[in-house]
């Protein structure tokens, strides 16, 4: 109880929220319940196991796989898991990239640090903010200096092309990097 209404715990909203609704829109809401709160995925899933035969458990326990409380938007979860639906390792997300003096250039959004490989979600405040437009500017030069490829996505990228964008830039950084992978993805 909360100044006299009756509410449920972290975990419990989450699974709520997993059983519920559709998978995508189901780990972005966990997604920012998890940055937001001190949710541990661990502690959903031990209390999905006692509701075994509750609907929408085995949806649940899909979602809860995917939440990553490194998602900074809902824009965020939807490029980690498009990514994944298109047959990429999962991310690593908020990778933090230091120069050689071991200052920090740039947290990013998600990617493979070891191929030095980012994709990240620019929203519209990149764009519009002109501040924010130049330091990004600076911020790029900085990650190609260091060897970062890095895949930049806005609203206006159709999910095709964001594939396709990525898979070149896996492509070319795993050829350059002595056949770590070889094909990937198909």
């Amino acid at each position: 109880m909360v100044a006299g209404l009756p509410v449920t715990t972290l975990a419990r909203t989450a699974l709520d929220i997993s059983c519920r609704y559709p998978v995508a829109k189901a780990v972005a809401a966990i997604d920012a319940l998890a940055r937001a709160t001190d949710l541990k995925v661990a502690d959903v899933k031990l209390l999905a196991e006692r509701y075994r035969g509750r609907r929408g458990i085995r949806q649940a326990h899909k979602t809860l796989d995917l939440v990553d409380a490194g998602a900074e938007s809902p824009r965020e979860t939807w490029l980690r898991l498009l990514l994944i639906r298109a047959g990429f390792p999962r991310p690593q997300t908020q990778i933090p990239v230091y120069d050689e003096y071991g200052q920090l250039v740039a947290i990013l959004d998600m990617g493979w640090q070891h191929l030095k490989l980012a994709v990240e979600y620019d929203g519209d405040h990149h764009w519009i903010d002109r501040r924010q437009f130049n330091k990004d500017i600076g911020r790029a030069e900085a990650l190609t200096d260091l060897g970062w490829i890095d895949v930049r996505v806005t609203a206006e990228d159709m999910e095709g092309g964001v594939i396709a964008r990525v898979s070149a830039a896996w492509e070319r950084r795993t050829c350059s990097e002595g056949g770590i992978i070889t094909k990937f993805p198909p």
